[in-house]
This record gives structure tokens, sequence and C-alpha cells, in this order.
């Protein structure tokens, strides 16, 4: 452990501590009587017990003698406040005993090494049945010894049955904190996983960009050397120089595809070994575009209200393929949103394919762009500094669903303002073979 994690770990055991000298007190004046009106059970030994298991660093006998102390110190306080004639002498002499009950309690507790079973409440829970028992038994002695005190039967079967019920409710209150930690570090993973999906499913759009850019290189590689050969039929000074610069084009073209070649296979390996851990239940998928949108959507101050529905039966699909597609379409539906809106996104079934529709209520498109959306470079968004966006998620979107052997189209809503975009992709490429 490192020095500063030992420094947090000791200043959250200070305010545990600190906690516990002013909790343990109060809390072992809250008293009731289940079974008869001897029978008192307080409140003030399990939340001691519950508060010591949280302390991770510092040893227990230092908080047991400082919550002996401070709990005769509040007995004390209470019979000066409540008692007409007050004598210091037999109210220390009666309260005293109470210091070793506490004081005993964590010296067992830590002979005892109790968090070795922070993994099971039922040992800890007769563990602390245990030790309750023999700290009764300690203060019953120091009683016995300063005020002469003795103990029946029904008195110690009254101590046996209030050890069971301290130790019925900190395993009660440790199992609800286990499960809420639990829970939290489930939440945090999911949101991770979550991250993850999604920068994978980035690098897989940026993968399939990649792709086209080698095709567009090998083509200009191609084109510069025909030009080369061709000049090679002129004879002149002029050509030469032509012919040159048409080689030396088409080498450093080829220089480039190569480096893109490599950053390519690079790519591929993280993205291409294909694992039952790539597919993924289609409501699973939309869950992780749904909350990925909405916190975008929160962090462009706008309030967009997101519903979806799935009708059908589907079998896992290809996580990075339906990521890319439909949160290209998702995320520019929330781009296109003014302030306030919504995004309703419907997943249906049609024989062999898949169909997606996504609208939403932004201000549609113009009709003079409607052949131009799917182009590459083509944008209708800009910032605030006026800054256009880079124009490639829907000629991604075209170019992908097409070469799935698909089709992407879009209308604006007949009520009103907004746009639908329709995708519908066959089963087959999306589904693990």
């Amino acid at each position: 452990m490192t020095i500063l994690n030992l420094n947090t770990v000791l200043k959250k055991d200070s305010h545990i501590l600190v906690l516990m000298i002013l909790i343990v007190p109060l809390t072992s004046e809250l008293k009731f009587y289940p079974l008869n009106e001897t029978f008192r059970i307080s409140f003030g030994a399990p939340v001691f017990f519950f508060l010591l298991l949280l302390i991770q660093k510092m040893p227990a006998t230092l908080p047991g003698f400082l919550t002996g102390t401070a709990v005769v110190g509040f007995r004390i306080l209470l019979d000066f406040i409540m008692q007409d004639h007050f004598d210091w002498t037999s109210s220390f002499q009666a309260h005293f005993p109470t210091f070793f009950y506490y004081f005993a309690y964590a010296c067992l507790f830590y002979a005892a090494k109790v968090k070795r079973f922070q993994g099971s409440s039922l040992i800890i829970g007769l563990i602390g049945f245990v030790i309750e028992l023999l700290s009764d038994f300690a203060e019953l002695m120091m009683q016995y010894l300063m005020l002469k005190a003795t103990i029946t039967l029904s008195g110690l079967s009254e101590i046996i049955m209030a050890a069971f019920f301290h130790s019925f409710i900190v395993m009660s209150f440790f199992n609800m904190m286990k499960l809420y930690e639990a829970q939290s570090r489930e939440r945090e993973i999911r949101k991770q996983n979550e991250h993850i999906l999604m920068l994978i499913s980035n690098l897989y759009e940026e993968s399939i960009h990649l792709k086209k850019t080698l095709r567009d290189t090998e083509n200009i590689t191609k084109k510069s050397y025909d030009l080369y050969k061709r000049l090679n039929g002129l004879e002149n000074e002029q050509a030469e120089d032509l012919r040159k610069q048409a080689l030396k084009i088409a080498g450093e073209v080829h220089e480039v595809k190569k480096d893109n070649q490599r950053i390519f296979a690079g790519l591929s390996k993280l993205i291409s070994n294909e694992a039952p851990t790539d597919y993924m239940e289609i409501h699973e998928l939309i869950t992780i575009i749904v909350r990925a949108n909405e916190k975008y959507a929160r962090l462009l101050g706008k309030e967009v209200q997101f519903v979806y529905t799935i009708d059908g039966v589907h079998l896992p699909y290809h996580v990075y393929t339906i990521l890319s597609i439909i949160n290209n379409i998702v995320v520019n539906a929330v781009e296109v949103i003014k302030d306030t809106g919504t995004i309703t996104i419907f997943i249906g079934k049609e024989q062999n394919s898949i169909q997606f529709l996504i609208e939403d209520d932004g201000p549609g498109v113009a009709p003079r762009h409607k052949d131009l959306i799917f182009k590459p470079g083509f944008t209708s968004k800009y910032d605030n500094q006026g800054n256009p966006s880079t124009g490639i998620g829907l000629s991604y979107v075209k170019e992908m669903v097409e070469q799935l052997e698909g089709d992407v189209t879009f209308q604006n809503r007949l009520e009103g303002k907004g746009a639908v975009f329709t995708i519908r992709l066959p089963v087959k490429h999306l589904i693990q073979g």
C-alpha cells in the first residue's frame, strides 16, 4: 500500500473513530423491550461492532478505550442532568463497569482478527455473539467487584438473547452494506464495459474508413504510375520532368499506403478476432446506445428523451457493427435537436432481416440537401465558433450498410418537424457464424 493510500485509509479510520465516540453513547441509551419489561436491548453494542468492522488499519483497542470512556462520561452527565441530588461517586461506580464491556469487546475483536472473515457474514455474526457474551461477563465481573452485584439464571438467559439480537442486527446491516457495495461495483463495471464497447466501436468505424483510404491510395498509385508510363512516349525535356514527378508521386502515395496498411493491420488484430463476447442481445445494445447519448445530450446542455421499442425474436448481434451504425444516426439526431426533443428507436424483425427506425423531432432535412446528406464531407451542423462537423458519419453509415448488403433511407416526418432514418440489414451478416 502506497503512503498516499495509507494516509487516506488512516484519515477515514479517524473519521469513523470520531463518529463512534459520538454515536455509540447516544445509541446505547436507545433501547426497547421485545419480551418483557426487564429484558432490554440497546443499539450501542451493534453500532459499536458495525463501526469496528469498517475500520481498516487502526487497532481496535484504541476505539474500545475511547468509546468506553465516552459512554461512561455520557451516562454520568445524564445522571447529573436528571438527578436532583447528584452524587459523583455513586454515579461513577454505577457506570464505570460499562467501560470494561467496550474495552474488552474491542480487545477480543482485535484478538479474533475478525476482518479475516469479511466475506462471510454468518461467521462474523457468530464471532460477534461470542465476543459480546465474554464482554458482558467482563462487565459483570467488575460490577461484582465494585458493587457486589450478582446475576441470576434468568438474567443470564437475557444476556444470551440480547447478544443474539445484537449479532442479528449487525449481520443485517453488514449484508446490506455488502449488497450496496456489490451493486456499486456492478454499476461501475457496467459503465467501464460500455465505455470500452463504445471505444472499440469507434475503432471499428475508423478501420472501415481506413480500409476505404487504402483502396483510394491504391487507385491513386495506379493512376500516377499509368501517367508515368504514358509520359514515357514523349521525347522532350518537359516530359522528362513530368515523368519524374509522376513516378515520385506514385512512390510517395505507395509509402502512405504501406503506413496505412500497418495501422489497419493493428486495428484489425484488435477487433477482428471473433469471440462470443462480440455478440450481444439487441436490448442490451440499444440500452448502451441510449445511455451513451443521454450523457452526450447532457454534455451539450440539451434535454433529450429516448424511447425505444423492440419487436420480434432476435438472436445476439455483432456488437461493433450495430453500435457503429446505429450510434452514428442517434448521435446525429442528438446534435440536430435544438434544446429539447425526443428520439424514438424501433427495432423489428422482417424474415431474414432486421429493421431499425430512428426518428427525431429536430428541424428535419431541407429539400435541397436530400441528395447530399450521405455524401462524404457534407454537413449542416456547425459549432458555436462556426466550425463545421466532419460530415463523415452518415456517409460511413451508408457505406457500411451497403457493404452488409442492406439499405438506408430517410424521409422527413409527415406530422411536423423531424426526420426518420430507416435501416435494413440482413441478419446473416450480424449473427455469429
